[in-house]
């Protein structure tokens, strides 16, 4: 294959594994509290590019990895009382199958034995670790600082913490993270607010999500002309070595 081909084949393979991010990004525009994966690139260097001139030898781009995107998402109002949203870097706390997960999705209810819980009806927990109970029977209210209240009386506290590396959160499903390492400890959010009656959008917009879209589709398809490029020039060499010897 020669050195034309292989960067474009490299490229389209890239842009292959781009559209597949942007895919996912874009299924998930409507849900609360999706945070968007973003490309982490690097280019790859054949074994022979160190210290060489030769013209054969050369690098290929490919995409090394993702990163998850925790820019704010829009809050936005739905008048619904079982719904919050997070201001700030914060995550709620909810119960796992294996430990503690976190999310920015604040879309919750209460089971008909009180039990305040996530997506997944994951028990969402207060800040001594224990699931939050409420009478569901009764209204209730949270304030700015994540207390539940009933009757004017404080039942109990969301556990909203937040993360010295958020990068280093793995997405589980269901826009929950896990955190891995033990370095990375969850502690209590000190800068953000936790709002009851809206929702935190997706961060993945779709304006973005579309512009994006064509912009790949575009270099696709540049990438794909290079090599038909490529191969028509090698047809020509081809046929006109063929005349030189007969």
């Amino acid at each position: 294959m020669d050195t034309l081909t292989a960067i474009a084949a490299s490229g389209m393979r890239a842009r292959m594994q781009e559209l597949d991010i942007l895919a996912n990004n874009l299924a998930n525009t409507s849900s609360s509290g999706y945070k968007s994966d973003r490309e982490l690139y690097s280019v790859y260097a054949s074994k022979d590019a160190s210290g060489t001139k030769d013209a054969s030898v050369h690098t290929d781009p490919w995409i090394k990895g993702t990163w998850v995107d925790f820019t704010q998402g829009t809050i936005a109002p739905t008048g619904n009382p079982l719904d919050v949203a997070l201001v700030g870097k914060g995550f709620l706390e909810v119960r796992g199958a294996s430990g503690s997960l976190y999310t920015r999705n604040g879309s919750l209810k209460v089971t008909s034995k009180g039990d305040l819980v996530a997506a997944e009806d994951r028990a969402v927990l207060d800040t001594s670790g224990s699931p939050v109970k409420i009478d569901p029977s009764k209204s209730y209210e949270i304030d700015a600082t994540g207390a539940v209240k009933q009757d004017g009386n404080t039942v109990a506290r969301l556990s909203v913490v937040e993360f010295s590396n958020p990068t280093a959160l793995v997405k589980a499903g269901q826009s929950y993270f896990q955190s891995t390492g033990s370095s990375n400890v969850a502690t209590p959010a000190v800068a953000t607010e936790v709002h009851q009656g809206v929702l935190e959008e997706s961060n993945a917009g779709p304006a973005e999500g579309a512009v994006r879209l064509v912009s790949v589709m575009r270099q696709f398809e540049m990438l794909q002309k290079a090599i038909t490029l490529s191969s028509d020039m090698d047809k020509q060499a081809f046929s006109e070595v063929a005349k030189v010897n007969p």
